[in-house]
């Protein structure tokens, strides 16, 4: 008699990809984006050959539509920088701008339509770093300074324009990911010394000590079986947004990126179980260096890359609908 351990992980795939308005600029990938007022702003990046973007673009989406906004400076075109909003501003920073791994940072004035150059980031130059924006902090941590990962982590202070120094109990790491939740953030995935990253972290600055928690591993770390489907999960240069209040509750998507080669599958978790489960594959080419979104709380992935050269670079948005049925043919 032979006694199989059962597979936990609800395989149950779904969702639905649908292919929206494309972006009216070039097509690009290592872009950034931040969300302010229900709108998405997305602008830098890389046309895979020897330009770096300064260029950015306001996405709409109940009109399904795109208008472009003042650029950042010609001196400022850069790729695998970090945007986030706060307090209805916008700030990108760090970066590549082909030639140099850059720290400075710009705020991006949504009244005036216009950009300011802000404190230069306390962390260095670097590039492929995580950034988001809680309550009316900034924060920026992990990356590539151009010989070997990070791991520190930073809060800028818009009303003072300066930069502190907090914890970070996680593993070295760059072209990871962060996404918001509830005024907590969540860092996971990314890459070190040619080894993708399996630690996941979520950071609450309501503590007053020991801010950052780890939750459950993106691999099959455990000896229980919840984990013995989580394959894939690990990856860099992914893309992720939140979605609120599907059939399932509150949920995180990770999709796209690369673990070797580009990907589109495609994972779920649930903030309320601290477990991922199969959703339906991103239905665009596979993808890496796309940027992920929430805008008026429907979830998308635009811009990337499926191979190299500029004809390789996308200016696709793809939106995706969780509680619907997959329809391969409906794009």
């Amino acid at each position: 008699m032979v006694s199989c351990r059962p597979n936990n992980i609800p395989y149950t795939e779904s969702g639905d990809w649908i292919a929206r308005s494309q972006l009216n600029g070039p097509g690009r990938s290592e872009a950034v984006g931040f969300s302010i007022g229900g709108f998405e702003y997305l602008g830098t990046g890389w046309d895979g050959l020897n330009t770096r973007f300064s260029d950015f673009w306001k996405f709409d989406p109940a009109g399904d539509s795109w208008s472009q906004i003042q650029s950042m400076p010609d001196s400022a075109a850069r790729s695998s920088a970090v945007g986030f909003s706060v307090n209805g501003n916008g700030y990108v920073g760090t970066g590549y701008d082909g030639y140099n791994y850059l720290g400075d940072f710009w705020e991006y004035d949504t009244l005036s339509n216009a950009w300011a150059r802000k404190a230069a980031f306390s962390g260095g130059p670097r590039y492929e770093a995580v950034g988001f924006g809680i309550g009316n902090y900034g924060y920026i941590g992990t990356g590539f300074n151009g010989s070997y990962a990070l791991k520190d982590f930073y809060r800028y202070d818009p009303y003072s324009d300066s930069w502190t120094v907090i914890d970070f109990s996680g593993n070295k790491r760059y072209s990871a990911v962060s996404f918001v939740y509830q005024d907590k953030a969540y860092v996971v995935t990314g890459i070190n010394s040619g080894v993708l990253v399996n630690d996941f972290w979520v950071y609450d600055p309501s503590l007053s000590t020991n801010n950052w928690t780890e939750l459950r591993h993106i691999n099959n770390y455990s000896t229980d079986t919840y984990d013995d489907g989580y394959t894939d999960i690990e990856r860099s240069n992914a893309s992720a947004f939140v979605i609120t209040g599907t059939k399932y509750g509150d949920l995180a998507f990770l999709s796209t990126g690369e673990n070797g080669s580009t990907i589109a599958t495609t994972w779920e978790y649930s903030f309320a179980s601290d477990l991922w489960s199969r959703k339906s594959n991103f239905e665009g080419p596979s993808t890496t260096g796309a940027v992920g979104f929430n805008a008026q709380n429907r979830g998308y992935i635009a811009t990337g890359r499926s191979g190299n050269g500029q004809a390789a670079q996308s200016d696709f948005l793809w939106e995706f609908l969780p509680d619907a049925v997959l329809n391969p043919n409906d794009n």
